[in-house]
């Protein structure tokens, strides 16, 4: 087996059998995990002006750690028969969702020395939580989300749309029934919106709330039409979850990656 084969089993596969890859596959999750925490607790005043240092020291040690493994993946990629290419299929490999979220996970850190200004590197610093994102590499529960999301996306985009929709003719017509009593409230149709979403996901902030009688029944009907529909898409995923769990539980379906052990 060539250096470049062994290099994609160990970043890239996962097989739990493999002690190297196993063992990397559980520095890296650790890793990532620790990253995150960092970037929660570092924005703590005190800690930052008591161990920023150390912090730093950290996030240099990470960098140093996450560019590796990127190299290394784009590197030995071309192991695989569609990345063949030295560099298209590279390039192809750049491009796919995983390796673009190990790219932001990095990019801020190296802008900083390329006279990026300060003001938006800081904003662009959050991309640095994107990192928890790389997980779904490990976490087989979080390809079983994708893969219910994906089988069940006509039924959420249909039950988004409806919610959309219902969401302007509300917004809509609490506008034009609350606009003479409260017109500092009620500004326009995209600001009532916001007491729209408020009222069908029954949060009900308080902010801002209809007073005239027209308004009310406009009100009520919405909040019992919204504890209605914002279940749908809990339904649609719960069943969903149901099937592909019981399809998985076949022995012919391969429980990682959910594919027909035949093929």
């Amino acid at each position: 087996m060539s250096f470049k084969r062994r290099t994609w089993e160990i970043l890239e596969i996962g097989n739990e059998k493999d002690r190297a890859s196993h063992c990397f596959d559980v520095f890296i999750f650790a890793l990532i995990l620790l990253n995150v925490a960092a970037f929660i607790i570092g924005t703590i005043p005190a800690v930052k002006a008591n161990a920023g240092a150390y912090f730093f020291a950290f996030e240099v040690f990470s960098i140093v750690v996450f560019t590796i493994e990127y190299i290394g993946r784009v590197w030995s990629c071309t192991t695989l028969e569609q990345y063949r290419h030295p560099v298209t299929g590279r390039f192809r490999f750049a491009l796919t969702p995983l390796a673009v979220i190990d790219l932001l996970a990095i990019l801020p850190f190296y802008l900083a020395f390329l006279g990026v200004d300060f003001r938006f590197l800081r904003i662009l610093r959050i991309v640095r939580i994107l990192r928890i994102a790389k997980l779904s590499r490990y976490l087989s529960s979080l390809h079983l989300f994708i893969d219910v999301v994906r089988n069940r996306k006509e039924e959420l985009i249909m039950t988004t749309t409806v919610l959309l929709l219902l969401l302007i003719v509300s917004s809509s017509m609490m506008y034009y029934a609350e606009f003479d009593a409260q017109p500092e409230a009620f500004t326009s149709i995209p600001a009532t919106m916001w007491w729209a979403v408020a009222t069908l996901t029954t949060v009900g902030y308080g902010d801002i709330y209809p007073v005239t009688a027209l308004g009310k029944i406009f009100g009520s009907g919405v909040a019992v039409i919204g504890i209605g529909l914002f279940a749908l898409p809990t339904a649609i995923l719960g069943s969903g979850f149901i099937e592909e769990i019981n399809k998985r539980k076949d022995k012919r379906i391969c429980p990682h990656c959910g594919k027909s052990l035949e093929e």
